[in-house]
């Protein structure tokens, strides 16, 4: 079996686009695999184009082989675009092969480990504060514009059987709702020291105790400042939230030995790592025991890379959990993972979603409350709607026209 050729399709997720890689092989199978290109990776699509040509003529069923080879090829410009680019490919060549053997990919690869997975329900409240009108038009839920509004979110995941959830720092004005900045995104509130100076603590304490109040003591909370702090900061606002006692809290940050000094000194568990790419970057964040809970992402990674990335963790002692923000197919993709890595804790998913979005694929997820079940399909457990696909295509981007 070789592959014929790469294609790129689009859709609109209404907040984001939602893409994928279709690789189609001589024996007439498809592989399928979903990416992400948003505001901190512009202009992965073409890369993701560029380096996919240069799998054509490849077995596809030999994708760790082709994986470390594309990985080659790129070593002399390391980092997240060719990671990302090279995961899209074999993600999509795990697909075929799947197929070709008429199983799951969790199986081909040699699980499952669990077929019940542990999910939580990511940037629980964020876009329904701050794009309140999309929400409760595309996806027909409440707005948020209020903490208040959190509690009843609260008691809402708890309704819908969730059993953990993370939200971020949400600020509440008279222009209405905005995140609080994360240290990524270039607005009037960005700190470059993270010094945590100003830091709008007790707006973020009212938000996690609103959300406690409505989900009850047993359920999970975790709280995701992405790379707002550093050093002293994380000490500073970690250590005012360290009372809250929430499942961990998730910081990113540039340097291994400043998170583990940050770490030393908090009763709260730090997730941490979503941002990096294959097990170089990893190594020294383990051997500094930097975190608590490693943070792995498949789609960036790839599916096959990831567990050898949970297997270096595992030695370290370190448990795992799914950096997981995607579409449909980006679920059953780290669903794979997440039934795989022995050391797993808890898988990432969002939980709201625009009406069409199951409409993108041709078979829906398995949810039993806070656990998602394995499908028995072979390969990744469904198909995209090429249709589906067309009737909602991505919203105009002059920045990026390659998404069109």
């Amino acid at each position: 079996m070789r592959i014929t050729s790469i294609d790129l399709l689009h859709a609109d997720g209404g907040w984001r686009t939602i893409s994928y890689l279709k690789l189609g092989t001589d024996a007439g199978l498809t592989g399928w695999a979903e990416f992400n290109e948003t505001v901190w990776n512009p202009g992965l699509t073409p890369v993701v184009q560029a380096v996919g040509a240069a799998a054509i003529g490849r077995d596809p069923r030999a994708f760790a082989g082709l994986s470390a080879t594309l990985h080659a090829t790129l070593k002399l410009a390391p980092g997240a675009f060719g990671c990302q680019a090279v995961a899209a490919v074999e993600n999509a060549c795990i697909d075929v092969a799947a197929k070709a053997a008429g199983v799951p990919a969790w199986r081909l690869l040699g699980g499952p480990v669990r077929e019940h997975i542990p999910v939580y329900w990511s940037h629980a409240g964020l876009f329904r504060a701050t794009l309140p009108d999309l929400f409760e038009r595309a996806v027909g839920v409440p707005p948020i514009r209020a903490l208040d509004d959190f509690k009843a979110l609260g008691a809402e995941a708890k309704a819908r059987g969730f059993t953990a959830l993370k939200t971020n720092p949400v600020l509440f004005g008279e222009q209405g709702a905005i995140m609080a900045n994360t240290g990524i995104r270039a607005t009037a509130d960005l700190d470059l020291a993270g010094a945590g100076r100003g830091y709008p603590l007790a707006s973020v304490i009212a938000q996690l105790e609103a959300l406690r109040d409505g989900a009850g003591p047993a359920m999970e909370i975790m709280l995701d400042l992405n790379f707002s702090l550093r050093g002293d900061g994380i000490r500073r606002v970690a250590s005012a939230l360290d009372h809250l006692g929430l499942a961990w809290l998730e910081i990113d940050t540039d340097v291994p030995a400043a998170l583990a000094d940050a770490r030393a000194g908090l009763a709260t568990p730090i997730a941490s790592l979503e941002s990096l790419h294959g097990m170089a970057q990893y190594r020294p964040w383990l051997e500094q025991r930097a975190c608590d809970v490693v943070l792995i992402d498949p789609m960036w990674n790839g599916v096959y890379q990831s567990l050898r990335i949970a297997a270096l963790a595992d030695a370290f002692g370190f448990n795992v959990a799914v950096h997981n923000c995607y579409g449909r197919l980006g679920d059953r993709m780290a669903a794979t993972f997440a039934a795989l890595a022995p050391n797993l804790r808890i898988m990432e998913m969002e939980a709201d979603d625009v009406r069409w979005h199951d409409d993108l694929v041709d078979a829906p997820l398995a949810l039993e409350g806070g656990t998602l079940l394995l499908d028995e399909r072979p390969g990744w457990g469904c198909l995209v709607n090429e249709e589906a696909l067309r009737a909602h295509p991505p919203r105009p981007d002059p920045a990026r026209p390659w998404l069109a």
